[in-house]
């Protein structure tokens, strides 16, 4: 069996797994036996797959699949030195025109990636150095193919500036949004859907900061909302107590609430109720 087709079954096994336990047993075989070329992790998508599991909700899941991208990572750049970049013979018969290594006798004009991938594609200095910029976000610690994360830095720069009608501050501004929220540590499935192609260049470039958010954010910015809604809805109306309504946390009937109209006058009110014994809150209409 090829290293190749060896590492689809364990990706296809990943994928299938249904448990905890049976993704850590698969990803310490991973990370265990393993050999990996950029070529390899082009054809079996393991990069990818392992990518997304290091913001798994499970610890032991997400700091294994973390070790194991850093290590394939430092593989596939110490692959590239000794064949001179190229990778692999596979991939050296197909060299992308737009990456080279960066010239070590220029210091100037074309931007050039941390992993030395030289971009210049546009011949303008301002769209390539954007080209840039959203490359380095999405390469951040991450295993997949260097020419596959570059056709989506460019398809995102491209979408930029079909919607900002060209090189304007507008376009420039978005660009560095963009970079910010891929870029963000704590976000590493934004850019690992992306890569994989879950999630569109069109549609990414059209979220705002909200929707890009992680999980984690999205849920504590959720939380604060719910929160002030509490605070200053109907805050100066008396709180009547109640035995009607049942905690769904600690199941007592020991409850605070009060009305409030959040919505148009045909809709009804919503309540608001506190329960006294551990101060969980909820909302109905």
């Amino acid at each position: 069996m090829s290293a190749t087709t060896e590492l689809k079954s364990l990706v296809k096994h990943l994928h299938n797994a249904s448990t905890d336990e049976e993704i850590v047993t698969i990803l310490k075989t991973l990370k265990q036996e393993a050999k990996i070329t950029e070529a390899i992790l082009r054809e079996s998508k393991a990069g990818l797959a392992v990518g997304k599991l290091r913001a798994h909700a499970t610890k032991e899941v997400s700091d294994l699949a973390k070790e194991i991208v850093k290590k394939w990572k430092t593989e596939v750049e110490r692959e590239k030195q000794i064949h001179g970049g190229s990778g692999s013979k596979a991939s050296a018969h197909a060299k992308p025109p737009v990456m080279r290594k960066a010239s070590t006798t220029s210091t100037s004009a074309t931007p050039t990636t941390p992993d030395a991938v030289k971009i210049e594609v546009t011949g303008d200095r301002t769209r390539d150095k954007c080209i840039e910029l959203v490359y380095d976000a999405l390469v951040f610690d991450s295993g997949a193919p260097s020419e596959l994360i570059l056709t989506r830095a460019k398809g995102i720069e491209v979408t930029v500036l079909n919607d900002y009608g060209g090189t304007n501050q507008g376009y420039k501004s978005k660009i560095r949004s963009l970079f910010v929220n891929l870029k963000d540590k704590n976000n590493p499935s934004l850019r690992e859907s992306i890569v994989a192609g879950e999630l569109s260049v069109q549609k990414f470039c059209r979220m705002t900061s909200q929707e890009m958010a992680s999980e984690e954010r999205k849920a504590a910015d959720q939380k604060i909302a719910q929160e002030n809604l509490f605070k200053t809805l109907g805050a100066e109306e008396v709180q009547a107590e109640t035995d009607a309504f049942q905690c769904g946390r600690c199941k007592q009937r020991k409850c605070r609430y009060r009305q409030a109209q959040t919505r148009s006058a045909d809709e009804p009110m919503t309540t608001f109720v506190t329960c006294t014994v551990c101060n969980n809150r909820w909302k109905f209409s």
